[in-house]
């Protein structure tokens, strides 16, 4: 079947895409590849992929496409549910005959409020879906295509078995050529990473146990399987063959470190290469790992912080401690890999006290850049789960972002409201950035690169409009 990959048109700078951990419109520009979207297109020959929010395509330009293609494959969220929904009704009414499939965390854990949200939605596939898509577009009988959830002749919904976890990462085909036939790298920003960068993922799953975070617990599950050094490899070279602008090569493996012997032998085949690479990683690297990503080209770490407060890291399963976290930040700081440090307001657990203690460790450690979000619990999580029981939603029925694309507090606690969870945000940042060492030393990239200074100029604008629209929110 003729097969369009989509992410659809969306809030003004949503970065929505099938690789974004949460998804949100950011404070600053920020979009990640569509590499859970790229990798069925990868399977699926002469498929098309459309990444519309980075690409600044709306419906009209999208629509042409409707009647171009037999198979319409949609990624799709929580917060960007409706919005696509209305996106497949208005492509059905300009081709009747379009199937239709939404893949994605959200459909992956409701898949049957899913298919009855819409009558445009045919299928949906869940959990690991590139082989379940894959099918699909081969025209097989949808009743044997297991991991597929569907609307058959008559209407009824049908939930076929479980697709068993993919064993053989390296069976699947590079997703980096489907970047290069279908997406300008050059559309992709991450405020801490180089620009252009690449990102593609070098194995699945995660062995944590977050309660809060979504991929592991809705698709990828909790074991990391990966893909062999050499196959990793490979896929380098010919990226970095393909895209000679590409500054950074970024793992968007939930936490690349998982595995130490496997980072380890991985950086040192990077090292022959001269690459430049960042990744996900836990603040539990040990410091001899550390120097040997680092002597083999690592630049950069983003950190899963996300509070300075032992106890809250126990409520949520982080499985990391404080100290460890303080020591581990050290060695980094000395071995000159920069971080980019995620922190989290309003997990369970948090208070007043809790916000400030949480301030303060982001101070004291200093993180090059850091990131601050509001606890979102999205369907699939036992936060979420947690949340419903507990009754801390503020509205059950409402939405995790408000009207713009941006972050609300969906949590609130009999000691600690919705309210004084968001307003905590902002003065985060300002705490954090506008302290005169870290006013210095952003001055100084600035001065140092007139690349670095027209990018901050604009991120700072950006900055800045997003605290003024939160405050209107606020209101």
């Amino acid at each position: 079947m003729r097969t369009l990959f989509l992410q659809a048109p969306s809030y003004d700078g949503f970065d929505g895409g099938a690789g974004a951990r949460y998804q949100m419109r950011r404070e600053v520009r920020s979009f990640w590849y569509p590499t859970w979207l790229a990798q069925p297109a990868a399977l699926v020959e002469n498929s098309k992929l459309i990444d519309a929010p980075p690409h600044d395509l709306s419906f009209a330009d999208i629509a042409p496409y409707a009647r171009q293609y037999e198979l319409l494959v949609l990624h799709t969220s929580s917060p960007s549910f409706a919005s696509d929904v209305k996106t497949a009704e208005a492509m059905k009414e300009l081709n009747p005959s379009l199937k239709i499939g939404f893949i994605g965390a959200k459909v992956a854990v409701q898949p049957e409020e899913s298919l009855k949200a819409s009558w445009a939605i045919d299928f949906v596939a869940r959990n690991e879906f590139d082989y379940t898509i894959k099918e699909v577009s081969e025209g097989r009988d949808w009743s044997k295509i297991v991991g597929l959830s569907y609307r058959n002749a008559d209407g009824v919904i049908v939930h076929n078995a479980e697709r068993p976890t993919l064993e053989d990462m390296d069976s699947l085909p590079f997703v980096t050529p489907v970047y290069k036939r279908d997406l300008v790298v050059e559309n992709y920003f991450g405020g801490y990473l180089k620009h252009p960068y690449i990102s593609f993922y070098t194995g699945r799953g995660c062995k944590s146990r977050c309660t809060f975070c979504l991929w592991p617990q809705t698709v990828g599950g909790h074991r990391y399987r990966v893909r062999s050094v050499g196959n990793v490899i490979e896929e380098l070279k010919w990226a970095a063959a393909a895209f000679p602008q590409v500054k950074e090569f970024f793992f968007d493996d939930d936490t690349l470190t998982d595995n130490l012997p496997r980072v380890e032998a991985l950086a040192k085949e990077i090292g022959k290469l001269g690459l430049t690479w960042s990744c996900n990683a836990k603040a539990n690297v040990p410091r001899e790992t550390l120097k040997v990503m680092k002597d083999n080209g690592l630049r950069l770490l983003l950190v899963g912080y996300e509070t300075g407060n032992q106890q809250i890291l126990y409520n949520i399963k982080k499985g990391v401690r404080v100290d460890f976290a303080r020591r581990f930040t050290k060695d980094c700081h000395e071995l000159g890999i920069v971080i980019h440090g995620t922190f989290i307001l309003g997990l369970p657990g948090e208070t007043t006290e809790t916000i400030e203690e949480t301030i303060r460790f982001a101070n004291e450690i200093n993180p090059h850049t850091i990131q601050v979000s509001l606890a979102a619990p999205y369907p699939g999580t036992f936060l979420y789960n947690q949340a419903r029981e507990n009754k801390w939603l503020f509205d059950e029925n409402q939405e995790l972002l408000t009207e713009l694309g941006t972050q609300i507090a969906p949590l609130s606690y009999p000691h600690l409201s919705h309210t004084e969870i968001f307003d905590s945000v902002e003065a985060f940042y300002k705490r954090f950035y506008f302290r005169a060492p870290k006013i210095a030393a952003i001055v100084g990239e600035m001065v140092r690169s007139p690349e670095m200074m027209k990018r901050r100029l604009r991120e700072g604008l950006e900055f800045f409009r997003f605290l003024r629209e939160r405050r209107d929110v606020g209101a």
